[in-house]
This record gives C-alpha cells, structure tokens and sequence, in this order.
C-alpha cells in the first residue's frame, strides 16, 4: 500500500517537477451531481463556475451533463453535452466572450484497494467553439485515500489527488495539465465535500486555482 502511495505521489507531482513558469491565483466553485435512474442507467449534471481571482472576474461558466450505463460492475459510459461561456482577457485587458458547444463520450472504471480509491476516465470530446470545430482527447487518474479507521460509517475525512492531461486532435497536440491535491469529508452516502489546489499547465504558462468541490447523489 505505502508502496502504491509513493508511486501516485510521484506521478502527481511530475508535472510541477518539469515546469516552472508565471502563475496567478484564481478560484474556482464545482457542484457535482449523480442521479441513478436504475441498476444500470444514470443522470450525470455539473456546473462550473471559475474565477480569474477569487470571486466576481468570472473566466468561465461550464454546465454539463450526460446518461451513463453501467456496463460491468465498477465501469461505466456515458455520452453527455456540454455548453461553456469563456470570458477571455485580450491585449488591452479587455474581455471577449467566447461560446462553445461540447459533444462528450467517456468511460471511467474504479478499482479499490484498502483505503485507497482509484478512477480512471477517458473522455474524447467534440468541441464547436464559435465556427471552429476542435477535437480533444482527455485521461484523467484520480485517487482518494480515507483517513478513518475502519469503522462501520460513511463519515470520513480523505485525501484526494488527480491529474489529468489534455490532448488536441491535430497540429499542437499538448493542451493543457491539470495537477489537483485536496482534502474532502464525506458527510453521508449522498454528499461529499473538497477544498483543494490545483494547477492548471498550459503550454506557456500555468495558473494555480483553489477550488471548492460539492459532490451529491441522489
């Protein structure tokens, strides 16, 4: 287990390892959402709202949902949509708005070892940003680790660590990395909560991003 630990603790912070660039700080507030229909079939929903600063310099807006199917136990895929509003600074620190509509299908698997909990998500997404068309191929590696002991309630404090690294269809295939590690309680079987820091590389800059994550099911 400690073994396991070390090795997702250096993956995580290989990113940081190898770029060193300029950096502000800017936040971001994620409400997730997961609604089972049935034995097989959800409703996922999700709403982003992200601040260049900590509130009021809004930089995007993402709402976004999709139906997933369990197709085994611990893995499921989901064909979903996606509409973003990007409030862009030019050179002369103005703002323009940019529109995008996302077509999104992913498959996400689980495994559990111990108190460690780890997901894997593949996503391929069609963006229509304005009139251009952009495809995206996204992976995603996500581990939490319960900090109870082991004791018959769903109360829990956890550790939660992620990266996820963005590719592009065509000519500059790196995109984006975005390296996360946070501390979550998980009140009952439906709500869970996060603060964390994230920092998001770009391929010429980077920005840290505190983030306040809500997770329900219901």
């Amino acid at each position: 287990m400690r073994v396991i630990i070390r090795f997702l603790l250096l993956l995580f912070m290989v990113p940081g390892i190898i770029t060193a660039q300029e950096s502000n700080l800017g936040n971001w507030v994620l409400l997730f959402g997961n609604k089972k229909i049935s034995e097989k079939v959800n409703w996922h929903h999700e709403l982003q709202y992200r601040n260049y600063n900590y509130v009021g310099d809004l930089e995007q807006l993402l709402l976004r949902t999709g139906i997933g199917v369990n197709v085994r136990e611990n893995a499921n895929v989901l064909l979903g949509y996606g509409f973003i509003r990007s409030e862009n600074y030019n050179d002369q620190e103005d703002k323009e708005v940019v529109n995008e509509h996302r077509i999104y299908q992913q498959f996400i698997t689980k495994q559990k070892l111990g108190r460690l909990s780890l997901q894997h998500r593949y996503r391929f997404e069609q963006r229509f940003v304005e009139d251009i068309f952009k495809l995206r191929f996204r992976y995603f590696l996500g581990a939490n680790v319960s900090l109870k002991k082991w004791v018959e309630s769903p109360k829990e404090f956890y550790l939660s660590m992620y990266n996820e690294i963005f590719l592009n269809g065509k000519y500059d295939v790196f995109d984006r990395n975005r390296l996360y590690g946070g501390l979550g309680y998980r009140l009952n079987d439906a709500f869970r909560f996060e603060i964390g820091y994230m920092n998001q590389f770009l391929a010429s800059s980077n920005r840290d991003q505190l983030n306040m994550v809500c997770f329900y099911n219901w």
